[in-house]
């Protein structure tokens, strides 16, 4: 019994040091300089399919003490929140206090075992994307604006890996990953204890990609809502993407709900565009084509319009992996507004409506990019700002925090949302760091 014991460890064994090898020789380094990757007409280089993701993965470790994300030139950071559970999602509100979802992924259903899904997990958790969910909204407050939040409080609790969060005629409405939900709100409470009001069901299930986002028209009448695939190209059947992969209207009197746009691979940050009036979204393109492909991008969000997932990528470019293919769909594929580089995970867009940081920077959007996970070099890791004029991209990205990488090449933090806060700073939620930071101009 002792030497079949033995002899089954050392079988784990090499098969866990057969897999990682595996996975080294199935690295693809880019080729493209990352800054040919970004605009409205980004360098596409040649598909190299993988049997596996280029892994790549920033170990997640705490930022040491005292020190922070560097802050772009004429910029300043400072610490606005700390010891935060996993801070995913940001929204102001009126009176200036801020809302952060804690939140992570819901449970998986058991699929079973995979080789596949094993490394996927191991790879996740070492980039901090596995903790569990605190399934918790916090409220910061910064009483006496000086750009630090004094107080945190429980705000609501109970939710399901809620992400988008939005107030609307005296209710806040939070996208958990399985529905909306509503709650009474009276201006300045600190805490919600009312049950929850369910108002439309999502996509749930699997939730391979399980962040949903949500905001309202301009006119206060309807909802819009975020739902991303559930695979990387609908290697899972076309039937578990039914609904998502797409952005959704769901109009508050009739209480329907109905298709706005779709072949979106997993669209997050609704923002209106103050000049246009235009919705626009970033958006996270598919893995294992090459560490060059696809870059993930930012984009209006027309009615009715179709962006390619799964059947091609960056407008009309067939993915020749994808059977049975949709021809017709492709041909009305869109292209996307503006490229913001490959498996950077861009996550987070908000557009300056504020007067803080000038004119030149008046309405055009501020980026959080996760960090890629699967590119050689490593690409994200940053917010970036995009000038914006007559309600479209007007220039080359400029680098507003960077610094989340350590000098050995840990992920010291991660940023995802982006939100305006009362004065017009910019509030970036750092899910690896547990932090929320404040950026101002410097002078």
């Amino acid at each position: 019994m002792k030497k079949l014991l033995i002899a089954l460890v050392v079988l784990v064994i090499v098969a866990v040091a057969a897999g990682f090898g595996v996975v080294y020789l199935s690295r693809h380094e880019a080729t493209v300089p990352i800054e040919q990757t970004y605009g409205p007409d980004p360098t596409l280089a040649e598909p190299s399919p993988e049997w596996l993701p280029s892994v790549n993965v920033a170990e997640a470790t705490p930022w040491p003490e005292g020190t922070m994300p560097t802050a772009g030139q004429g910029m300043a950071v400072n610490e606005f929140a700390a010891g935060l559970d996993h801070p995913r999602w940001l929204h102001v509100l009126p009176n200036g206090d801020v809302l952060v979802a804690e939140s992570n992924a819901p449970p998986k259903p058991d699929q079973g075992f995979s080789f596949r899904g094993f490394f996927t997990d191991l790879f996740q958790s070492q980039a901090g994307a596995e903790t569990k969910s605190a399934n918790r909204i916090s409220l910061l407050r910064d009483q006496d604006g000086d750009g630090v939040a004094e107080t945190k409080t429980a705000f609501l609790s109970g939710l399901n890996s809620p992400f988008g969060m939005m107030l609307l005629d005296g209710k806040i409405y939070v996208a958990n990953a399985d529905a909306i939900v509503g709650f009474p709100y009276q201006d300045g409470a600190t805490e919600i204890t009312a049950p929850a009001e369910k108002i439309v069901d999502l996509p749930a299930g699997r939730n391979h990609h399980w962040t949903k986002d949500v905001i309202a028209s301009q006119d206060g009448t309807k909802l819009y809502v975020t739902v991303g695939s559930n695979s990387n190209i609908g290697e899972n059947g076309m039937d578990e993407e039914e609904g998502r992969a797409a952005v959704h209207e769901f109009d508050l009197a009739t209480r329907q709900m109905r298709l706005f746009a779709s072949g979106l691979r997993n669209p997050n940050g609704l923002s209106w565009q103050p000049d246009s009036s235009e919705l626009w979204v970033v958006v996270n393109e598919r893995d294992e084509i090459g560490s060059d492909l696809v870059p993930d991008y930012m984009t209006s969000v027309q009615d009715g319009g179709f962006y390619g997932w799964p059947y091609s990528w960056y407008g009309q470019h067939v993915d020749e992996r994808v059977d049975p293919q949709n021809p017709q769909l492709v041909a009305s594929a869109l292209k996307p507004d503006y490229a913001l580089g490959p498996h950077t995970a861009s996550l987070g867009l908000t557009f300056n409506t504020g007067d803080l940081f000038g004119p030149a920077m008046r309405n055009g959007a501020f980026v959080g990019q996760h960090g890629s996970w699967n590119r050689i070099p490593r690409s994200g890791y940053k917010v970036i700002f995009v000038p914006f004029a007559n309600g479209e991209p007007s220039g080359p990205p400029q680098d507003i925090l960077t610094g989340f990488l350590s000098g050995d090449d840990k992920a010291l933090g991660r940023p995802v949302g982006v939100a305006i806060d009362g004065s017009g700073a910019l509030l970036v939620a750092d899910d690896v760091g547990n932090k929320v930071w404040r950026v101002v101009p410097s002078s």
